[in-house]
């Protein structure tokens, strides 16, 4: 694939994790994490908000980068190597983990929930491959 007609889907790329990141500041209120993690030490809580802001602050970074440079990661250095090769490793660990270590049998019930899973789910194998293309296309510049 060329750089020129990956670009588009590296800024679509882009536009879907920040609407991920849109998406994502509902979750804690869906899931109730304020109860949930009201249950826990002060300094486990923390960790846990910590932990998740920074999860939301990498999306949002990785989402303005997509969108706003896609060039940057597409121009074959070996920096737009390391960083798209880290997105694509980022968001196929995500997609591992959806099926290989959450526990969803507490999820909510319903079909709004099997869809946004589904939608997440794609979202996440998108991104996988719009990262992992990059790395193929970042590696013929090497």
């Amino acid at each position: 694939m060329s750089t020129s007609a990956l670009q588009p889907l590296v800024i679509t790329a882009g536009v879907g994790q920040l609407l991920l990141v849109l998406g994502s500041l509902a979750i804690p209120r869906l899931l109730r994490w304020g109860d949930e993690t009201a249950k826990l030490r002060p300094l486990t809580r923390q960790v846990f908000w910590t932990y998740a802001a920074y999860i939301w602050a990498t999306n949002l970074g990785f989402g303005l980068l997509s969108s706003l440079a896609p060039g940057w990661l597409l121009d074959q250095s070996p920096l737009a190597l390391v960083v798209t090769a880290f997105m694509a490793a980022y968001w196929g660990g995500r997609l591992a983990i959806q099926f290989l270590y959450f526990d969803r049998t507490d999820a909510p019930a319903g079909p709004s929930f099997r869809l946004a899973e589904a939608a997440l789910v794609s979202l996440f194998l998108f991104l996988t491959t719009v990262y992992g293309t990059a790395v193929v296309v970042n590696l013929g510049g090497i």
